[in-house]
């Protein structure tokens, strides 16, 4: 059972990237380059599917950590030293970091339900 999950967006954290990012999901959504934020955000709130089961994975007892790619990049560059592909979801373990959900496999997933699927899947190792 994985202890800590990292969900990493496809998106920075300041307030220009963020105002842009809201502006192309309303304004070209299929042009919009982090499929996890869409998938997990509609225009304005938290999915309510994906709040659901984000929420049943804290009762499990998972940790569940989200980041902007600049925001885990500057957390976690001195303790491991890899180079990934956003947005990507990953497993924190003693020694490494494991992905869990590669930036492909994300990129074409087309409804919340199988995020929750594929996340789901760890979760019940």
């Amino acid at each position: 059972m994985p202890k800590k999950i990292l969900f990493i967006y496809n998106a920075n954290s300041d307030t220009g990237s963020k105002m842009l990012d809201f502006a192309h999901k309303i304004i070209n959504p299929a042009t919009y380059n982090c499929n996890l934020c869409s998938l997990t955000y509609g225009s304005f709130t938290e999915n309510k599917q994906w709040k659901g089961f984000r929420e049943s994975l804290l009762a499990k007892g998972y940790e569940l950590e989200f980041f902007h790619k600049d925001e885990f990049q500057e957390n976690y560059k001195s303790k491991f030293g890899h180079a990934f592909t956003y947005p990507i979801i990953l497993e924190e373990t003693d020694h490494d970091l494991e992905v869990l959900v590669s930036a492909e496999k994300l990129n074409v997933m087309e409804t919340v339900e199988n995020l929750i699927g594929e996340v789901g899947s760890f979760s019940v190792q």
